[in-house]
């Protein structure tokens, strides 16, 4: 962990101190990334820029794992962080190379699909989002919405046709 800290600090020390704007392109934090995954990678986001590549951590991950429901990971697999059309993605690739998911927080919560917000007003009236994650695993695409209100909160994974996937639901009693 303290390695990772000073990684982290010397990397943001060089940052600042460089004359010309930062554009990383490919760098990696004290990990070796096999080259069939950085080429997947590549093939799947060729304008990616702002490359980090890291052994996934499952306390650092932003989604709700189980919720999502892809296939568990361990410390041989690896999280790729990087910026593409204005967003800061994250992708998970397994220890062999093959693409797990991708994530990225839409700021945005107006420009949800109607049938999403939708489905939210009907199953959760009252409830504001807190925040929204687009993901991305093998062939479809769902959004990950947390919500709460004065009694509790509400975790849905909902596909852009407004079809509930999976939810979690915690009510506060008072």
């Amino acid at each position: 962990m303290t390695l990772k800290i000073f990684a982290a600090v010397a990397s943001l020390s060089i940052l600042f101190s460089c004359s010309e704007p930062y554009r990383a392109t490919d760098q990696s934090l004290g990990v070796t990334v096999p080259e069939t995954t950085r080429l997947t990678f590549n093939a799947q986001y060729p304008t990616a820029s702002n490359v980090v590549w890291s052994q996934y951590d499952q306390v650092l991950v932003p989604i709700d794992w189980e919720l999502a429901g892809w296939a568990p990971m361990d410390a041989s697999d690896y999280v790729v962080q990087f910026d593409m059309d204005g967003q800061k993605y994250y992708s998970w690739y397994d220890s062999d190379g093959y693409w797990v998911g991708t994530a990225y927080a839409l700021r945005d919560h107006s420009s949800l699909p109607l049938a999403v917000t939708s489905t939210l007003n009907t199953e959760v009236p009252g409830y504001t989002i807190k925040s929204v994650n687009r993901e991305f695993h093998k062939d479809k695409m769902a959004y990950e919405i947390e919500l709460e209100n004065e009694n509790g909160k509400a975790k849905f994974l909902i596909d852009d046709q407004g079809n509930i996937l999976k939810k979690k639901v915690k009510t506060e009693e008072k």
